[in-house]
């Protein structure tokens, strides 16, 4: 379809649904299923970016009266948008002293030569780092790292050769593959985590710890990884290379390029450190020190300012002109997204979709929730994951209602399977990255990925059934 007929099939949908003779649920709820089916096509379709159809409830709320101005802006200046935002300050400052490279080379040179070693080290650096920088700037991080590698394969006596390809295809796929499940680990790894956070503290008044998902987020990131390196090294993509000592020459020649670790990096890896630890032990310091009344967000933010605040040889150290780089459409996406739950949620759609799965229960409870988690795994290797969190989070949640399950207990599952998308280039920004270089074919990607799928679909619904509820006992 021509992009300008989706362009103008949104609004027209959204004034059919708003204004039709008859009501399908109410006048008021009829309005936001109309602004919701706009956005959801403009979405999937991706005719103008996500970011900018993320401003439909703050523009057009207030036109078609479902909310005022007043009432809608908070959801874009939400406490867990500025959560996110002190992230990526950090992570930016991270990036801007080149210490992400520093601890990626380490973790390479630590983990050893052989070809399965070195790809397990490439797995480990990236997942690292992904737990806390985007996953796209990891990518491009290890990218050039692992091309060096490669390069040095293909200078030896025999040239590139089919054992030599089957390595760089299991390097390639496992940094693309590693970066999407680092970001699972922690609530700001990837943009998912952070609108579930925020959706569950702006509809129901829930805040989930950092040391609480990372407690769910850490084990699965480990068992993903497992995962990978078994079906790359062991199953697919076995090679019969002996080790190879040039890795540890060119680690070494890149960790020297570096230098000894400068002044910039220890600063910013000390104030990054002391946020992890202030955001993993922050109820032992309220409790020790009530009038402090630390939040994920304030932690974040007081990180996000030290950084501007650094000083070294007379220089800033980071500027407000390095945050020139920072996504700031995917924060708009977030404050989208929250309105947009929350216009689901007062027009009573959401309380209807739990009643009619109350009433309508003929199947088991386990078997819907491994159709949701599933339905949104394979839906996100053709859309943003951020944005089918956004539209499915407050459905699930009624779901969850209907169901007489704890709402955590499937959103979290759900959300962590908005993340796993390993078939296709598009489907994430690392696969597109990594499909870029020229040593995968789309078949091989998707070859590889029905594997993960599947097996990230298991490990999802054990964690439904068994990790989530034991960690994050009945809340609501």
């Amino acid at each position: 379809m021509p992009k300008y007929l989706i362009l103008i099939a949104g609004p027209l949908v959204c004034l059919l649904l708003c204004f039709s003779p008859g009501e399908i649920i109410s006048q008021d709820a009829d309005k936001v299923l109309g602004i919701a089916a706009w956005m959801i096509l403009w979405w999937i379709t991706e005719v103008v970016s996500i970011s900018t159809t993320a401003l439909i409830p703050l523009t057009f709320f207030p036109v078609l009266n479902i909310m005022t101005i007043k009432e809608v802006a908070p959801y874009y200046g939400h406490p867990i948008v500025f959560l996110f935002f002190g992230g990526f300050v950090m992570a930016l400052a991270l990036e801007k002293v080149n210490l992400h490279k520093r601890i990626a080379l380490n973790i390479i040179k630590f983990t050893g030569t052989s070809p399965d070693r070195v790809i397990l080290g490439f797995l480990l650096s990236t997942a690292f780092l992904s737990m806390w920088i985007s996953n796209t700037a990891t990518t491009v991080v290890m990218l050039p790292i692992a091309y060096s590698v490669i390069k040095l394969m293909s200078s030896d006596g025999d040239g590139f050769t089919a054992e030599d390809k089957k390595f760089a295809l299991s390097l390639m796929l496992g940094i693309a593959y590693s970066a999407n499940v680092g970001g699972i680990a922690t609530i700001i790894g990837t943009p998912p985590n952070i609108v579930l956070a925020g959706f569950l503290e702006s509809e129901y008044n829930y805040n989930i710890s950092f040391l609480k998902w990372m407690m769910i987020g850490v084990p699965f990131t480990t068992l993903m990884i497992i995962c990978i390196y078994f079906l790359l090294t062991k199953v697919l993509y076995k090679t019969n290379i002996a080790s190879f000592g040039a890795t540890t020459a060119m680690i070494k020649t890149e960790l020297i390029k570096l230098g000894t670790i400068s002044r910039k990096e220890k600063y910013i890896l000390v104030i990054f450190a002391l946020a992890i630890i202030c955001w993993i032990s922050k109820n032992q310091i309220n409790a020790l020190i009530p009038s402090l009344n630390l939040s994920d967000t304030t932690i974040s933010m007081l990180g996000a300012f030290v950084c501007f605040c650094v000083v070294h040889q007379g220089e800033f150290i980071f500027k407000w002109e390095d945050t020139k780089n920072l996504p700031w459409g995917i924060i708009i996406l977030f404050g989208g997204g929250l309105a947009l739950a929350n216009g689901l949620s007062q027009g009573g759609i959401i309380d209807l979709i739990g009643n009619y799965f109350s009433e309508n229960l003929t199947l088991s409870v386990l078997l819907i929730s491994s159709l949701l988690i599933a339905f949104m795994l394979f839906s996100t290797e053709l859309m943003s994951n951020v944005a089918l969190i956004a539209i499915f989070a407050p459905m699930v949640a009624g779901v969850a209602s209907g169901l007489d399950t704890d709402i955590l207990t499937l959103l979290i599952p759900v959300t962590m399977a908005s993340s796993c998308a390993f078939m296709l280039p598009m489907a994430t920004p690392p696969n597109a990255i990594v499909f870029a270089s020229g040593h995968i074919k789309v078949k091989e990607m998707a070859r590889t990925g029905i594997f993960l799928n599947i097996i990230s679909i298991g490990l999802l619904i054990v964690f439904f059934k068994f990790v989530i509820p034991a960690i994050m006992p009945s809340t609501f």
